[in-house]
């Protein structure tokens, strides 16, 4: 063995030794930011939105959002001539791009423009909203646009009207089309116990690929930083500021709501592949007792029944579904997903041409 061999060999020879020892500090220290985050959301919201805006800083051109073609507004207009007017479609946290795959072709085959929103979905609620209203005067003000906001899209849409286009004893912030009704489907309007488990879904939703998009680390964070699992907690501080302001009245409202006796077979297969992605199963029995304690207001697994209410609205429409079932099939056999009539009558009475349409108020 030459002189120089030996020092070589020596360090191979600790590896075996300091792998355990460092697996045990990165353990500790997930456990510890996970405890700390827990404990001072509003403080990691911080950090996570100051972690956004010195990216944004330090790389404009890979971080904005007009990089990979998919954010912005996307045009499904597949009727030259639309008779029943515009819709535009807001989705969720973490959606890859098929929420829509079951209501666009409905929408279209009753005549409507089909306008879809895709955004920065990770980020702050406020800043999506923001998104959507730089977005908003691509949709000239000829007619009204129906929204339809899926789970936090929801709260998308709520934030939107109430702070950029109809601000309650304000001038709208923001010019272009009048706002004919919205519908918001599964939308945690109190927030989700689900986002208390946003450190995993962060991890499943980079192991998460779909055939729109390419998982790529400058992808990932052009979707933000993690702020929209904070926004979403039952408790946070977003939700106590957008709770407060009132809903346009002037703006027709319909809730609609998912139903489950138990997880359904997608959702206990999503746990499972949460745990077998970290290597955990201590996760996978702690995520299955988690679901247990939810008892009869499991709502549609995702957002509890009490979480959907508003005091300016109806009652929601209830259906018997999972969170992504209300509007997407399983299986590209199985029936219409059980949402979609719903949407479709409730936009058949809101329409201009239906004999008792409500009237929108002008915005100028």
């Amino acid at each position: 063995m030459t002189h120089q061999e030996r020092p070589t060999r020596q360090r191979l020879r600790r590896w075996p030794r300091l792998l355990p020892l460092t697996l045990v500090i990165l353990a500790s220290t997930l456990s510890g930011w996970i405890w700390w985050a827990e404990h001072h959301p509003d403080k990691e919201r911080a950090l996570r939105v100051l972690a956004q805006q010195q990216l944004e800083a330090w790389l404009p051109d890979a971080m904005g959002t007009d990089q990979d073609g998919w954010h912005g507004l996307q045009h499904h207009g597949a009727n030259p001539h639309p008779s029943a007017g515009r819709v535009l479609l807001v989705h969720g946290l973490d959606e890859p791009g098929s929420i829509w795959d079951a209501l666009i072709p409905a929408l279209q085959s009753d005549a409507y423009d089909v306008w879809e929103l895709r955004y920065p979905n990770d980020q702050g609620i406020d800043r999506s909203a923001a998104f959507l209203a730089g977005e908003w005067p691509r949709l000239t003000a000829e007619s009204p646009v129906f929204l339809i906001g899926h789970s936090m899209g929801g709260l998308v849409i709520r934030d939107f009207l109430t702070r950029w286009r109809y601000p309650a004893g304000e001038a709208p912030r923001v010019a272009g089309a009048e706002v004919g009704g919205a519908i918001l489907v599964g939308t945690p309007n109190h927030g989700s116990e689900w986002a208390r488990l946003r450190i995993w879904l962060e991890l499943r939703e980079h192991f998460a690929l779909n055939e729109h998009r390419r998982f790529s680390l400058l992808a990932s964070l052009r979707d933000g930083t993690g702020a929209a699992k904070i926004d979403l907690r039952p408790d946070s501080e977003l939700l106590k500021h957008l709770n407060a302001r009132p809903w346009p009245a002037q703006i027709p409202l319909q809730l609609i709501g998912g139903r489950l006796v138990e997880p359904t077979r997608e959702m206990t297969d999503s746990l499972a592949a949460i745990a077998t992605h970290t290597g955990s199963k201590g996760l996978q029995e702690g995520l299955s007792d988690w679901w247990s304690t939810l008892g009869d207001d499991l709502g549609d697994g995702v957002v509890a029944l009490a979480s959907l209410r508003l005091p300016e609205a109806p009652p929601p429409i209830l259906v018997n579904a999972s969170h992504r079932g209300m509007l997407t099939r399983l299986m590209p056999s199985d029936a219409l997903p059980p949402a979609i009539p719903i949407i479709l009558e409730i936009l058949q009475q809101w329409r201009p041409d239906a004999p008792d349409a409500p009237e929108t108020a002008p915005v100028h």
